[in-house]
Order: C-alpha cells, then structure tokens, then sequence
C-alpha cells in the first residue's frame, strides 16, 4: 500500500562545494557548465606525493578531485552558540557543517530558535585529517617519529555523529538531529527521513543534506584499491570512454517546511518535493554493480507517492558517476520508467567529482538552480556519448538551453 506524501516546501539552500562557496556561486558553475576538478592542494595529503602516487598497493594513480578551496576566507567562527577559539580548532568537517546550517536558515529566512528545528544529515563516516593527526599523536607520542606539532582538538575523533550534535547549542535546534552514512545514497535518505519528521510533527523546519571531509588521500587510496578511480583523472559522465569516478568533498544543505505552513508563513518556495522513493539492492553484484531493478523500484515509487505520471518529467538530474557499468545500468533504468519519448538528463559530477554522500543534495540544488534560471544547465565533456544517447530520446543537455514547458 502506497501512503500519501504531504508536499514538502524547499525554502532555503547553502553550499560549501568546490568553486562553489554559495548558491549564487553554484549557479554560476552549473549554468556555465564549467569543469571545478583540481589536482590536490599541495599540503593535502600531508606526505610527498612521489611516495603514495604510483599503481602498486596503497598507492593513487591519480591526485585530481573537486576540492574547496577559499573556504577559510569566508568562514566566521563567532556568532555560533559555541566558543569561536573551539569552532576554529575543529576539522573543516564541522566548520563547514556549521557555516552550511547556519547559511542556509538565513537564506530561508528562519530563526531556529523561533521554530522547532532539526536536522538529518548524510555524513561518509571515515577519518578525516584532523582525525588522522590526532591518533599519530597518540601512537607515536614519545617516539624519535613524534609529530612536532600540538595535537589537534581531542573532539575531532567524534567525525561521524557530532557535527549534527553540535548543531544544537550552535544554532538553537531542538529538533531530531543526526548523522547517517548511507555512501552516495546517503543525503537524499536524510531528505527522505527529514519529510517523514516534518509528516509526523517532530519539527517545523528541517535541515537535510550532508558533508563529507573524509582525509582525501584515504578516499584516493581506497578508491584506487576498488578500480573505481578514473585513470585519466577526468570525471566523464554518459562519456563512451569514460573510465571512472573522481572524488570531491565539501557540503551541501537545504531548510524543509511542510507546504501548507511555507505558504502560510510566506516564505519562498524554491521547490517542492512531492514524493520519495526507496530500494536496496540486496543480494545484487556489488558495490560498484547497482541493480537495474533496485533504481526502478526506487523511482516508480516515488512517482506514485506522488501521485505523478513518469511522462510528465521534463529533467532528470542523474546519478551517474562515469563508470561505465553504473552509467549503463542506469540509463536502461531510465528508459525502463519514462520509455522512449524525448528526455534530457544530466549528472553535476561532471562539474566537480563525485561529492559521494553530498551527491544527492548537488543534485537538487541543480535542479533548483535550473527552475531559478528557467533553463537546463549543461553537463560538460559528453563529446562521444555512451550507445543509445543519440538525442530521440534520453538525451544529455550539452548546452544551456530553455527549461522545457509542459503541463507538468
């Protein structure tokens, strides 16, 4: 039995993404189509990179990814419901947190403090650099390899559930507040799980998003191990060569309200969301092998959660990552729920990397950014497409173009 979705209002969003610090940054880079993947800073990895660069074991083959960068320009430690000497000696994760949450209540002109407020957020729970530091102090205090540096705040350890937590005496939130990590799913769950609290009346506005900081050249390393890491260090989705992911960090959030109350209450409304789907895999192939029939249950549910025809769609913002099983798999999904009819699509990695838990969020913030500017933002580097993408039906968009009219 499928239960009714009460419309949910977007009334607020915020970022720290790499080339985009704000939503008006964002927009810039999702409607110019322009390519933010770096090589790493040099002070990333904290190790010379001839030691870790090569294609053995525990070794990245490549350094490029979407980083943040400016974000220590930007930021203002005070004003937080915390000690601003504490907030600056927390890892980036928790700052970047903090500032996206506060950002985003601003933008959608919400005081926490007035409203009973919470917030669900995807969060890649593996160590993040300040992490790492801290437990070298603690393995090699006293040795002739001790690090000649203070050891950084004790509370970084705590990467996983405590930047949500911090968000109460930060900011004034009362409401549910958590960290999830459910790996590239992760941020559309907490999107998922925020409506459900808003549908039940455990809050009036809800946070929903996430962050990923995870120490990069971890994230390089594994993902090298996976044989998922792009060769070429170029993030190609729909691209017939493409040849893996790119990885990015950064965060990314936007303020729910129930429909009725936005209305009421005045308040923008940048978008609505009026149903979510959710599937697993179970026993599929693997990690890196989605199933086809997994991303169609997912979809065909939310269509019917809310109450929408599939052939009223005029975008799909994609999950494709450019590894050529998954952007396969999910372009069979894709017809297999909309046919054959004439359909643009597009995936944001192209712009920055696969933001894993932050995906999800980058993704609505296009599609928002999109309905803002009453045009398709573009997807770059799709100069030879994956078989089937001829333009009679999915197509990708290569250019800003006109957002299509319908009855929809």
């Amino acid at each position: 039995m499928t239960l009714p979705f009460a419309p949910i209002a977007i009334v607020g969003r915020a970022c720290v993404l790499p080339g985009a610090l704000t939503p008006a940054d964002f927009a810039n880079l999702a409607l110019e189509g322009r390519d933010a993947i770096t090589p790493a800073p040099d002070d990333r990895w904290g190790v010379a990179r001839h030691r870790v660069m090569g294609h053995g074991d525990d070794r990245a083959w490549s350094d490029r990814g979407g980083y943040v960068t400016g974000f220590e320009d930007v930021f203002d430690a005070t004003g937080f419901g915390l000690d601003a000497g504490a907030v600056r000696a927390l890892d980036p994760l928790f700052q970047w947190t903090l500032h996206v949450a506060r950002a985003c209540l601003r933008d959608g002109g919400l005081d926490a403090r007035a409203a009973r407020t919470g917030a669900i957020l995807g969060n890649l729970s593996f160590p993040t650099a300040a992490m790492a530091r801290y437990a070298e102090h603690v393995w090699l205090d006293g040795t002739p390899v001790a690090p000649r540096t203070l050891a950084p705040d004790a509370r970084n350890r705590f990467m996983s559930g405590l930047p949500a937590l911090l968000l109460g005496p930060a900011l004034g939130l009362t409401g549910p507040r958590l960290c999830l990590d459910a790996a590239c799913a992760s941020s559309l769950y907490a999107i998922s799980l925020a409506c459900d609290a808003l549908h039940r009346g455990e809050a009036d506005v809800m946070l929903a998003g996430a962050v990923n900081c995870a120490d990069d050249l971890f994230i390089h390393v594994g993902f090298c191990a996976l044989s998922a890491m792009s060769r070429s260090g170029r993030s190609r989705p729909f691209h017939a060569e493409a040849d893996g992911l790119v990885p990015a960090e950064g965060c990314a959030m936007v303020a729910l309200m129930r429909l009725d109350d936005a209305l009421a209450k005045g308040h923008r409304v940048l978008g609505v969301v009026r149903g979510v789907g959710l599937s697993n895999d179970g026993r599929a192939r693997g990690l890196l092998a989605p199933s086809e029939h997994g991303q169609v249950r997912a979809m065909r549910a939310a269509w019917a959660r809310a109450g929408v025809s599939p052939d009223s769609a005029q975008y799909v913002e994609c999950h494709a990552t450019g590894t050529p099983v998954g952007d396969a798999t999910e372009l069979r999904s894709l017809r297999e729920v909309f046919g054959a009819r004439p359909l643009p699509i597009g995936s944001f990695k192209a712009n920055v990397g696969h933001l894993v838990t932050v995906a999800g969020t980058a993704g609505l913030l296009k599609v928002l950014t999109g309905f803002e500017a009453d045009a398709l933002p573009p997807t770059p580097h799709v100069d030879k497409a994956l078989e089937g993408l001829d333009g009679r039906g999915l197509r990708v968009v290569h250019a800003r173009e006109p957002w299509p009219r319908g009855d929809a």
